[in-house]
């Protein structure tokens, strides 16, 4: 049998942003930090998010993205309903009113 017939199909959410040095007006890391804490609160405010992390690049600066979104759901409509949740919208528009840039991908664990 399948892992989705099994129940056992997760889907992994991994957003990650390169914020501009002006973000919030407080500059990338200090801003990226106030950012992880919003992200990481939609965990208790949105039905349907099996786990949700964010993090803040410790690492070189300018070398990479600042802040990083690992977010697993049971399933693509979980996914889907999260996206659309108005909390997540309140989020995104703070996080895109200070990105650069973003990569997304999204996939199926097992």
């Amino acid at each position: 049998m399948d892992a989705w017939r099994e129940g056992r199909v997760r889907v992994r959410h991994v957003v990650m942003w390169r914020l501009r040095d002006d973000a919030g007006g407080v500059g990338r890391k200090e801003y990226a930090a106030l950012l992880a804490g919003e992200l990481e609160a939609l965990g208790g405010l949105i039905p349907g998010i099996l786990s949700i992390e964010a993090g803040v690049d410790d690492g070189c600066p300018g070398e990479g993205f600042d802040l990083v979104l690992v977010s697993d759901f049971p399933d693509w409509d979980a996914l889907e309903a999260y996206q659309r949740h108005p909390e997540h919208e309140r989020v995104r528009a703070l996080v895109a009113g200070a990105a650069a840039s973003r990569a997304v991908v999204d996939y199926q664990l097992s």
